[in-house]
């Protein structure tokens, strides 16, 4: 018997695979995000302790926003949108300021944030050609290194059942939480194809159904949810805070800069070539102009996900369209708020034991993004004090005390304090790498 040949790559972006298998293709992006989109959303929902109802329009604007934002990187508009299979998602850098400052401010100011950041995010995209030099991999490295660290205390307090759990600690929530984890590392390492690529939302989905079999799932919010139904626009409602703008819109530029490297992946993974100029500012100027729709349906602002880019290497298939399927997905389950009802009912122990690797995923990246052109004596220098000041402050909020009390969670988080002083390090310490000659040529 003669062996069946490999298929050859596709690596043409405008090609359209035939249905029985562009949507199979499709679908195993939406379940290769699914998890990590819904993340924030949880996140946000539980720094509020939002009503069953609430945390529902929180997962319908997670999924609407990371479907239309798909598609305007697929389809294009104008000058905006890379056109390529490039799937868009709720940021997880934005967690480590939104939760802190959703619990102080509430929603509303983090709404008004997102609206500024999307403004800022759009100017950004424009000269981004002109302030990348700002940001090498030490420093976008560092500054991830510290987010990821900062958001580890809230995947542990999650897994100990959330912080307004009366029995916070329980032997109950630890052992769930401790099951998705160790489920989520064997499949992610052991698992063959979609259990491998998916292994954290299959995990979620083991652990529901576990804290369902033991009666540990509040499914209160399901029954009043409708079939079928629009997110609200505008549910939280919008508020203009200073500290929360300046806060979110430093993450948001650190998280542009590293969106030109996840553009040039994916032509990479897929095509074997660098992306083109039209491809990096239309990708650029997608993520900013569809952050805007997290201020209207109430999701963080969406970013590029690298985890699917791993998904185009190992299918070979290149099709912007497969992604647009993917998008046509994500928006129609959006409309469905019992379904969203279903999915906000996760326990935060379940969600805890995801995240604990999905945050130490982040951690990892900024680490392997630090390793990038190797470390000196002057890149401990500027990792030491930029991680020690950021996570330093962020560890013992009491010694900002004196601060006046409006600018203290601008630097209690640790995230814009980490990135102020690695940019100013880099600049001013002798035996900074030349500047290359020309960026994003």
């Amino acid at each position: 018997m003669t062996a069946t040949a490999p298929k050859p790559p596709q690596t043409d972006t405008e090609a359209f695979p035939p249905l029985r298998e562009a949507v199979p293709l499709g679908l195993q992006h939406v379940l290769a995000m699914f998890a990590s989109n819904l993340t924030p959303a949880f996140l946000l929902a539980t720094a509020v302790e939002a009503t069953p109802e609430q945390r529902t329009l929180l997962v319908q604007g997670a999924l609407l926003c990371a479907g239309l934002a798909t598609l305007l990187q697929t389809i294009g508009f104008s000058v905006v949108g890379g056109r390529l299979p490039i799937m868009m998602g709720s940021g997880f850098v934005f967690i480590s300021v939104a939760v802190p400052l959703a619990a102080e401010r509430g929603l509303a100011a983090v709404w008004g944030a997102v609206l500024v950041t999307a403004l800022v995010q759009v100017l950004i995209a424009l000269n981004i050609h002109r302030i990348a030099w700002l940001f090498p991999p030490l420093v976008t490295g560092t500054i991830i290194l510290v987010i990821g660290l900062g958001l580890l205390p809230s995947a542990f307090t999650l897994a100990a059942g959330g912080a307004t759990a009366p029995d916070f600690g329980a032997a109950g929530h630890l052992g769930l939480a401790a099951f998705v984890l160790v489920l989520a590392v064997v499949l992610n390492r052991w698992g063959p194809g979609l259990l491998g690529t998916a292994a954290v939302l299959v995990s979620l989905v083991a652990g529901y159904l576990l804290a369902l079999a033991f009666g540990m799932v509040d499914l209160a919010g399901v029954g009043p949810a409708g079939w079928v139904a629009v997110p609200t626009p505008f549910a939280f409602g919008l508020s203009f805070d200073v500290i929360a703008i300046l806060t979110m819109a430093v993450v948001g530029v650190v998280n542009m800069v590293d969106s030109v490297g996840t553009v040039n992946a994916v032509t990479q993974a897929g095509a074997q070539r660098p992306a083109t100029r039209r491809e990096l500012r239309g990708g650029i100027l997608a993520e900013g102009g569809s952050a805007a729709l997290g201020a209207v349906f109430s999701a963080l602002p969406t970013t590029m996900f690298s985890q699917n880019i791993g998904l185009i290497a190992l299918t070979r298939q290149m099709s912007r369209h497969v992604v647009t399927i993917a998008a046509g997905v994500l928006v129609a389950m959006a409309l469905l708020p019992k379904a969203a009802a279903v999915i906000g009912a996760t326990p935060p122990a379940v969600l805890g034991g995801g995240v604990v690797l999905l945050f130490g995923m982040v951690c990892a990246i900024g680490i392997q993004m630090l390793v990038t052109d190797g470390i000196d004596q002057r890149a401990l220098v500027i990792v030491a004090l930029s991680v020690g000041l950021g996570r330093g402050l962020a560890g013992v909020p009491d010694l900002l005390a004196l601060l006046p009390g409006q600018w203290r969670p601008l630097l209690e988080s640790g995230v814009v304090v980490a990135a102020v002083v690695a940019v100013l390090l880099n600049l001013v310490l002798p035996g900074r790498p030349r500047r290359p000659d020309t960026v994003l040529a």
